[in-house]
Order: structure tokens, then sequence, then C-alpha cells
């Protein structure tokens, strides 16, 4: 299984989510993150790293803009924003039934994770917390899913 988790410049939220579930999941789950509008190949932001580094987390991330390719390659595409979600899935339609703000997908509930970027260190855990919560809905979901 192949998912991306898309932000909006990958230097925050879509890099926690994949650092958490690439610690959490088997080797057959592949894991990338990429932003809608990334500055290729910067690092994720400082508190975000710090947050990461707190929680055992490995990273040695770097951004990437969300192409084609990446969304050809997944089998789940899960945004971060329900316009982040809109944007993807008016670039790429022919992926339409494979993208979801992950709150949605995960609990049913709400569809957007605030951006933490330019907040203190706590919003950044706060924001942690929150997607580190939520794959406990994805990863069963995502089980039920494999399991029709």
């Amino acid at each position: 299984m192949r998912i991306l988790f898309v932000c909006t410049g990958n230097t925050c939220r879509s890099p926690m989510a994949e650092a958490i579930l690439k610690n959490r999941v088997e080797e057959e789950v592949e894991v990338r993150s990429a932003g809608l509008f990334a500055m290729e190949g910067g690092r994720a932001s400082h508190h975000a790293q710090q947050v990461m580094d707190e929680q055992g987390l490995s990273h040695d991330h770097r951004s990437h803009t969300v192409t084609q390719s990446d969304v050809h390659w997944a089998d789940y595409v899960f945004a971060m924003t329900s316009a982040h979600k809109s944007m993807l899935m008016d670039q790429y339609p022919f992926a339409a039934d494979r993208i979801f703000t992950l709150k949605e997908f995960a609990s049913g509930m709400g569809l957007d994770i605030s951006d933490p970027y330019g907040g203190s260190v706590d919003t950044y855990r706060q924001t942690f917390r929150e997607i580190n919560h939520l794959m406990d809905g994805m990863l069963a979901n995502l089980q039920k899913q494999s399991q029709q």
C-alpha cells in the first residue's frame, strides 16, 4: 500500500504525518509527503523537527511539490485540509476516488488540521498529537477496506 500526505508547503503537517506513519507501520506500507506550494528541497520547519525529535521519530525530510507522478503512485492521498483536497481533485481528477482529508477518512468528523506554521513549539506539539491520534482511525479504516 502506498500513502501520500499533502499539505501546503510540505514543512509541517505532512512531514509529521509521514514520520508518524513510517514509525507505526510495517514495510509493506510505503509513505511519502508533498506540498501543493513546496519549496523543493527545503527542510521541515524547526519546530516540526523539534517535535519529531522529542517523539524519537527519524526524519531526514526534504520538501517536495506534489506531482502527477506522486498521485499516480499513491493508493491513498490524504490532504490536511478541505482546500488542499479540492485543489488536488481539480488538478488530478483521475484520482478523485483516492483523495480524502485525513480527518474525514480517519474519523468522519471535521475536515481540517490547522497549520501550525509560524506558531509556538506548543502549537506544533498540539498538531502532532492531533495527527498521531488520527492515525489510529486511518489505519483501522485502511484495514477494513483491505478486507473487503
